[in-house]
């Protein structure tokens, strides 16, 4: 399905069939670095500021830039890693837990949703405790959260940006046991990550790694509220939260499309005539309803453990911190599940505020009591 651009006069095209968005996805002839394939396009999303620097991570370039980033920092998030990591990320919930035990109704993204994996990240990364706040504010800030101008958005890039020079500086000098040190220190077959690349990747991590795991818990809380006699099996039978997450991100993923990509030739995906320069919007909320890979779509199954969902993307660019993600959405609805018992909103669903842009799907508040309270 195509579309023009009111503002620009662009070509969109938007794929939606689990095939085609699967085929976009991977295909070699649809990228991330128009500038490099389609000299005589301009593109119009030229990044400023201190995001220049940012935004050249692995998200968006194609290879061999992107083999290259992903070969360094693929470690960083094994299993092996992961595993190690568990026992923190339960003690983090549970604390979250915790500091709202006993009230009548609380903020699930603000007070539990959100703090989980920006504590996680920042302690990979080796921010120390007294500055994760101002981490937090940041990510927000940066993502357009809780600000009122670009000129915010820009101080808090700038801030950032200062900041991790000051860490990068320490850690150079004295190596410790965190993502920060890992990504300073680390190299393959002679090649390391530069200064930029390492400012760009742990931008990538922060912000969008942490933007998943909030979404997929705040609408894994909405959807089980709404579908009380899955929530009803869940609470049941823990055993099934692993599938439960899975079935989450199928048919309710923190990502609504995938990001921004550009046709560099003519070429068809599906019924889409796609020119050279076109830009290229793979829905992945779309593709994880066809009913051409998954039975009865729009039925809410925590049993299902969905195969083939796309919520992480696909291809090369499928998400790196998709474990990451995963550990602690289970970790999150485990801890749920033993301490708080069932959720359900405080509000109507309909009066949630849900993200104004197309790439993430979120709320940025969901009031929440436990089912026994009035």
């Amino acid at each position: 399905m195509g579309a023009v651009g009111p503002q620009t006069g662009r070509t969109f095209q938007f794929v939606m069939a689990h095939a085609d968005v699967v085929s976009a996805l991977r295909s070699p002839t649809i990228g991330k670095e128009p500038e490099r394939h389609l000299p005589n396009v301009e593109t119009d999303f030229a990044m400023e500021g201190p995001f220049a620097v940012l935004g050249r991570n692995m998200l968006f370039v194609d290879p061999p830039d992107h083999t290259r980033l992903r070969r360094l920092v693929r470690d960083g998030f094994s299993n092996r890693a992961m595993d190690a990591l568990e026992p923190r990320i339960a003690q983090i919930a549970e604390g979250l837990i915790e500091q709202i035990s006993g009230r009548d109704e609380f903020d699930l993204i603000s007070e539990f949703a959100l703090p989980l994996p920006v504590t996680v990240i920042a302690e990979m990364l080796g921010v120390p405790l007294a500055d994760q706040d101002r981490f937090r504010t940041w990510t927000q800030a940066i993502l357009g959260r809780g600000v009122d101008s670009e000129e915010e958005i820009m101080l808090a890039g700038m801030e950032f940006v200062n900041y991790l020079n000051d860490l990068a500086n320490e850690r150079r000098a004295n190596p410790t046991d965190d993502l920060t040190s890992y990504l300073l220190h680390t190299s393959e077959g002679g090649d390391s990550l530069s200064h930029e690349e390492f400012l760009a990747m742990v931008f990538l991590l922060l912000v969008a790694g942490h933007e998943t795991t909030v979404n997929l818990i705040g609408n894994g809380v909405v959807e089980l509220a709404s579908h009380p006699d899955e929530y009803t099996r869940l609470l049941d039978d823990p055993g099934l939260i692993p599938s439960a997450i899975e079935e989450i991100l199928r048919f309710h993923g923190p990502v609504e499309t995938a990001t921004l990509r550009w046709a560099y030739e003519p070429q068809s995906i599906g019924d889409a005539e796609l020119a050279a320069g076109d830009l290229v919007i793979a829905v992945l909320m779309a593709a994880n309803r066809d009913p051409l890979v998954f039975e009865d779509p729009d039925r809410f199954d925590v049993g299902r453990n969905p195969k083939g969902h796309v919520a992480f993307g696909s291809g090369i660019h499928h998400c790196l911190g998709a474990p990451l993600a995963r550990r602690e959405a289970v970790i999150a609805f485990e801890v749920l599940a033993k301490q708080v018992g069932r959720l359900e909103l405080a509000v109507d669903r309909h009066e949630l505020a849900w993200t104004k842009e197309i790439f993430l799907r979120g709320a940025s508040s969901i009031p929440v009591r436990q089912a026994n309270r009035s």
